[in-house]
């Protein structure tokens, strides 16, 4: 099951390709997405790389949360899975008349 990781605090000048760089020594990593804006293509300071395998994710987020890549320290998580999240309107109990 892919494990998508939540990558924050991104130097204007880190690429997709870098990213996969430094990710790729913990695991096989199937996609790389670097945000940016709507108008104007300006890059938002964060992204996501997905990893094949949960324990390279693990390993990943263990290794390089707090890493320096440039001037820039990265703050890394993973992402909670579409299933796992709460619905805040499913959560709340029915009331019965």
């Amino acid at each position: 099951m892919n494990t998508k990781i939540y990558v924050d605090n991104l130097a204007e000048a880190v690429t997709e390709a870098d990213l996969l760089k430094l990710f790729s020594p913990f695991g096989h990593v199937s996609e790389v997405h670097i945000a940016v804006k709507r108008l104007g293509n300006k890059r938002r300071g964060f992204g996501f790389v997905t990893m094949v395998s949960p324990a390279g994710a693990r390993a990943a987020l263990q290794a390089l949360n707090g890493h320096m890549i440039g001037t820039c320290t990265l703050t890394i998580s993973e992402t909670c899975p579409p299933e796992n999240q709460a619905n805040p309107a499913r959560s709340q109990p029915q009331e019965t008349r």
